[in-house]
């Protein structure tokens, strides 16, 4: 069976290792554009276009499928089907229909809830217990495919977005690899249809969203951070500076929301709407990531 691979980043990358582990016939990998990054902004390749090169596998990197040369590149590869996992393009009616046996999505999160590009950001932000990934047909319209089967974890109650990533591309990729096989050995992999009533969408972060909003609960405080990590990463103010908050942790207390509570020799106790959170690391403007203690022993609290 042809497979052609399109993905993007890290999730994706240990998608296409594990295929390739498993035998599959990758014969082409589509991933973004190469991308200025760092101070230098020096041009790098996306995880998958690395994984791609190191197995020899040709790699296409077309801005969009709008040219008709460039579905035509994709006819040429002749595909059984297509596995896409955070490509970042929305791919048209014409390239869905190219693969003899369609295209195959892995999506980051329970469908239908969480369509769209941030689903376990948001599974975090609303203080979700369960989450997982889910393999789905394609279709035009966004994460709307019929399902074809699920793989379902637990998120921990510290758990940052990107570490449940982590743990979520080892699924997507065990999943991804469980339905090829699925359609190698000929099964059709019929999907069942989403339920309109119970979709919920996952827009996009940004730094927006960063500031922390010490009326809501600590829970709520606390899921802030944890989804938000690594990016675009919570934010506070205290006496005037700008601080990047790495990670937190609910406890006991109260007081006005925004309050300083204390210094304890795990972090800064800072009241919430209900309840307070310590903040356990934390990041000074202009400084690196250091446990609060740390940070507040060369920094004393004023008052």
């Amino acid at each position: 069976m042809r497979v052609v691979f399109m993905g993007t980043p890290d999730i994706a990358a240990t998608c296409l290792k594990k295929i390739i582990a498993d035998g599959f016939e990758v014969v082409g990998v589509y991933t973004q554009p190469d991308r200025p990054k760092g101070r230098g902004m020096k041009m790098v390749f996306s995880p998958v276009k690395e994984v791609a090169i190191a197995n020899n596998i040709p790699v296409f990197q077309p801005e969009n499928f709008k040219a008709e040369e460039t579905v035509e590149q994709l006819r040429a590869l002749q595909p059984d089907i297509c596995a896409v996992v955070a490509y970042g393009r929305i791919l048209p009616q014409k390239v869905l229909d190219v693969p003899t046996c369609g295209c195959i999505n892995i999506h980051a999160s329970l469908l239908p809830q969480y369509r769209g590009s941030a689903p376990y950001q948001w599974a975090v932000l609303d203080g979700l217990t369960e989450t997982g990934v889910t393999a789905q047909h394609m279709v035009w319209e966004m994460d709307a495919g019929d399902v074809i089967d699920v793989a379902k974890t637990t998120i921990g109650e510290n758990e940052t977005a990107g570490e449940l990533l982590d743990r979520l591309a080892v699924l997507g990729a065990d999943l991804l690899s469980r339905v090829l096989t699925r359609a190698k050995c000929g099964d059709k992999c019929c999907g069942t249809p989403q339920c309109c009533e119970k979709v919920t969408f996952a827009p996009m972060l940004d730094k927006s969203m960063c500031p922390i909003d010490w009326t809501k609960t600590a829970c709520q405080v606390h899921n802030h951070v944890r989804g938000l990590h690594p990016w675009p990463v919570a934010t506070m103010e205290l006496n005037g500076k700008k601080f990047k908050v790495h990670a937190t942790r609910v406890v006991e207390g109260s007081g006005k929301p925004g309050e300083i509570l204390g210094l304890t020799k795990t972090g800064l106790r800072i009241a919430c709407g209900k309840g307070a959170v310590e903040v356990t690391q934390l990041q000074a403007e202009g400084g690196k990531r250091m446990a609060a203690p740390d940070y507040f022993r060369g920094h004393p609290l004023e008052g």
